[in-house]
């Protein structure tokens, strides 16, 4: 692993605690970390603004609902003249994951980088999880609010990031199946669940 680039993929339910590990893991293996800093490359490589790629990420079916939408930070022609689909942001996304990719060892968090880079050769996918009743007190903390409302902020955000990811990958997101790796982070903690796949990394890539 010494003399090669490494990817590392991680995918996450809300509240888990998987954004935290994965920045572990880049700490660890001496990789850069891309999360939302993947919104900021590919808004530097499109010209189109942070904030546009910001209002949509992670998000499939958001061109049904932009006309209703005030959008400020580009102009009606560039609306048009470059093309802007939700396919296009999609690779222009994409795009930027795969030159972060090529030029460093990366982690990368969410985003579909798993299918992106899916031809990488030194690539470990990983899911995290946990238990229910910890990922809404997480959000309950995060958010300030109930029980409830935490339960209700986690079902619409997890079907928002489900339904991108299924239409983009043809996979399942959270499914075993499209993954190297899954662990539930409540068993070993945050710090016991990063050595966990960090010994699992190392012992894959070699």
């Amino acid at each position: 692993m010494k003399n090669e680039k490494i990817i590392i993929s991680v995918g996450r339910q809300l509240g888990s605690g998987g954004r935290i590990i994965a920045k572990m893991l880049a700490d660890e293996f001496g990789c850069k970390f891309y999360d939302r800093e993947v919104l900021n490359l590919a808004a530097k490589e499109s010209g189109f603004s942070e904030e546009f790629f910001e209002e949509n990420d992670e998000r499939k079916g958001f061109l049904d609902q932009i006309f209703h939408m005030h959008v400020p930070f580009i102009s009606d022609s560039s609306f048009y003249d470059n093309g802007l689909s939700q396919e296009n942001l999609f690779r222009l996304q994409s795009e930027a994951i795969r030159k972060a990719a090529d030029e460093s060892s990366c982690v990368f968090v969410g985003r579909c980088a798993d299918y992106v880079l899916r031809e990488h050769r030194n690539m470990v996918t990983v899911f995290i999880t946990a238990d229910l009743d910890e990922r809404v007190r997480n959000i309950q903390e995060r958010n300030n609010c109930s029980p409830e409302e935490a339960k209700k902020i986690i079902a619409s955000r997890e079907d928002t990031r489900s339904s991108y990811y299924n239409y983009y990958t043809g996979k399942t997101w959270g499914s075993s199946a499209s993954y190297d790796l899954c662990v539930n982070s409540s068993r070993l903690g945050l710090e016991g669940t990063k050595n966990f796949i960090a010994d699992y990394i190392r012992k894959v890539l070699g």
